[in-house]
């Protein structure tokens, strides 16, 4: 009977694998499942089955992405690095459900940068600075430079990527940084631009460039407040080391 048994459920895992969420049994539809118990009560990996709602021949949407979870260390933070070539080696995984997954990790990032951000009326401290742009930079492969702009409060009034790069550096023209300053009637700016190294000491360039932007923006009479590096593990802070 033991064996009998074991030989069923060998049969109904056959066929729930070669089935969508909608045929299999109630119990393990995570539509369902969320409706019965709630969001929080579902895996990171039964929420994105929803969100691509089949898999394979061989493998529930759940089973696929765990797969996929699997291979990101169970990480969401590293799921959003994965580009779209990446998401679509996957066997099952079309450019269709790859873009569905990339919208869910970033709309999961705007939610928590809300978060972050809904309490940070103005710029007090280094730390509100890296709250505020950390959700830009975090998962980026590349460099990019930013320019956030305030009024004499202290209130951010904008901000501007200035320039997009490579892995190691990105080009700055101080000119641009100028315009974005001016164009939104600031006080004063703060710089930021991230490292995809993780390194988050300021190369000698990084240092001349912020030294060369300061002075220009002085003589529009605009303050250089901060400049930020930031990296997945934290971030390092020109006015808070002593170099503006």
């Amino acid at each position: 009977m033991r064996h009998g048994s074991e030989n069923k459920k060998a049969e109904q895992e056959a066929h729930k694998a070669k089935t969508t969420i909608k045929d299999w049994a109630e119990d393990d539809r995570p539509r369902e499942k969320l409706l019965a118990k709630g969001a929080k009560a579902l895996s990171t990996a039964e929420l994105l089955a929803i969100l691509i709602g089949s898999g394979t021949a061989d493998k529930s949407a759940v089973e696929l992405m765990r797969d996929i979870m699997h291979s990101c260390n169970d990480s969401l933070k590293t799921l959003g690095q994965y580009s779209l070539e990446q998401l679509c080696a996957f066997k099952g995984i079309g450019p269709a459900k790859a873009v569905t997954i990339m919208a869910a990790v970033e709309l999961g990032l705007r939610r928590l940068e809300e978060f972050d951000t809904e309490d940070i009326t103005r710029i007090c401290s280094s730390n509100d600075i890296y709250r505020l742009m950390r959700h830009e930079m975090l998962d980026l492969q590349h460099e990019e430079f930013w320019c956030i702009m305030l009024n004499n409060a202290g209130k951010v009034i904008g901000k501007e990527l200035i320039s997009r790069g490579g892995i190691t550096q990105t080009t700055v023209d101080v000119r641009l940084i100028l315009r974005a300053a001016i164009m939104s009637r600031a006080s004063a700016i703060i710089l930021c631009h991230n490292h995809p190294s993780g390194n988050k000491k300021p190369s000698n360039d990084d240092i001349r460039l912020t030294s060369d932007i300061k002075s220009a923006s002085k003589l529009m009479n605009i303050k250089t407040l901060d400049h930020l590096v930031i990296t997945p593990s934290g971030y390092y802070s020109f006015a808070d080391e002593g170099l503006l």
